[in-house]
């Protein structure tokens, strides 16, 4: 796809499908508990692969390029008494590790197999009924494979108590795991060293709430904070909540700390304006620890370097696991575009600025959020983006968007 130089138009509003994060821990829990109505469910690729493999009756369930759907079916299948499932994924999926995650389970009594390389799916799954109730994991691997046990916590004969070992990775999607469950009506307590989750289904009960609305996904409203601070006009989303549960909402301090976007917010329309500080001066270097929030990481690094500001991004070890290797494909992007940087396991720096090719064209490496987060560059220079349709995986209607936005 050619992305003609842009302008950024101004004033412009936008609305964001439901939060991906949020929607599919819900989606699980209601096939757990079925008690409530989902509003404003994401209308990413992620959650519509989830949402037909949980109403499925197939013994072999597919979901290509969707890694939390695989985390979170991981242990969800494993408490389906008596049902087998073959559970696999893309070329890439079977190249992402869930070892802890299914050692965790099987501590518990859980019984899944290997059915090609060890450590990796896809999986053979045997539902059983669990009623040992404590398991370690590795906290610092991935919070997904924490939540996976989080939400089948409640379902649990005698709850659970996940004893965690090391820094917790991307602390707030654990924190939205317990405030859905406590929205919810279930009992979840979190520490830096243990999670526990209270049965709720032997109570009788209903849950606390018969209808739940998902905010607006704030990782895909970075890069509308990009364009704000490339293109200096104001945008408004719809949608969002000030006091969000969701991690990537540090973007607002980020922005505004570092490209002078300052969010206000206008909570009873549930909306936010992106507005330029004009008096901004740009800081000599953005040094972040994103541990709690690597998902920013490629929006932050892109805009750093359209604006040319020198960067140092630490705690992206997650990073090397999604759909691609992303440190790697941030390195070799960013350089097209004009930035020289350093990477190590778990951190990217700029080393230096210089004027890119003509032609620059940007390979997304089935990742969508390669393709959305170097979309602003349009608003420096032309540039192509490869395999534009990945942005299917969590924002589907994204180029329709961003063309309401630009021109």
């Amino acid at each position: 796809m050619k992305l003609e130089k842009r302008k950024l138009l101004a004033n412009k509003t936008i609305k964001i499908s439901g939060s991906k994060s949020i929607s599919n821990r819900l989606l699980i829990l209601n096939h757990l508990f079925a008690h409530f109505k989902i509003h404003n469910l994401s209308n990413s690729q992620d959650t519509e692969l989830l949402k037909k493999a949980l109403e499925s009756e197939s013994d072999i369930l597919d979901i290509h390029h969707a890694g939390t759907a695989m985390r979170f079916l991981t242990s969800y299948l494993s408490i389906k008494e008596g049902k087998t499932t073959i559970l696999t994924g893309s070329e890439r999926m079977k190249q992402r590790p869930i070892k802890d995650l299914v050692t965790a389970l099987k501590s518990l009594g859980a019984e899944i197999e290997y059915m090609e390389n060890e450590g990796f799916p896809p999986l053979k799954i045997t539902g059983k009924k669990i009623v040992k109730n404590s398991v370690s994991i590795n906290a610092k691997v991935s919070s997904q494979f924490i939540t996976s046990l989080m939400l089948i916590g409640a379902k649990l004969e005698n709850g659970i108590r996940i004893n965690l070992e090391g820094k917790i990775t991307s602390r707030p999607y654990l924190e939205m795991t317990r405030e859905i469950l406590t929205e919810l009506g279930i009992e979840c307590e979190i520490s830096d060293t243990l999670i526990s989750v209270k049965n709720f289904s032997n109570k009788g009960e209903n849950l606390a709430t018969e209808h739940f609305t998902v905010e607006s996904d704030w990782s895909s409203a970075s890069y509308f904070y990009s364009l704000a601070a490339i293109g200096r006009e104001t945008i408004v989303l719809q949608k969002f909540l000030s006091d969000s549960i969701q991690g990537d909402s540090v973007l607002q301090n980020i922005f505004w700390k570092y490209f002078g976007i300052n969010t206000i917010s206008e909570s009873g329309e549930h909306k936010i304006s992106l507005l330029p500080n004009y008096n901004y001066e740009k800081p000599s270097e953005i040094v972040l620890d994103l541990n709690d929030s690597p998902d920013i990481a490629q929006t932050i690094c892109v805009t750093a370097t359209a604006m040319q500001i020198p960067f140092h991004l630490t705690g992206l070890a997650t990073l090397k696991v999604k759909e691609t290797d992303r440190l790697e494909a941030l390195k070799n992007e960013l350089f097209k575009i004009g930035c020289v940087t350093e990477i190590t396991e778990d951190e990217i720096k700029s080393t230096k600025f210089f004027t890119p090719d003509e032609t620059i064209l940007i390979k997304t490496y089935n990742d969508h959020r390669m393709a959305m987060s170097f979309a602003p560059f349009a608003l420096v220079k032309e540039i192509n983006i490869e395999n534009p349709e990945v942005v299917e995986k969590s924002y589907p209607q994204f180029w329709e968007d961003f063309s309401l936005v630009t021109e």
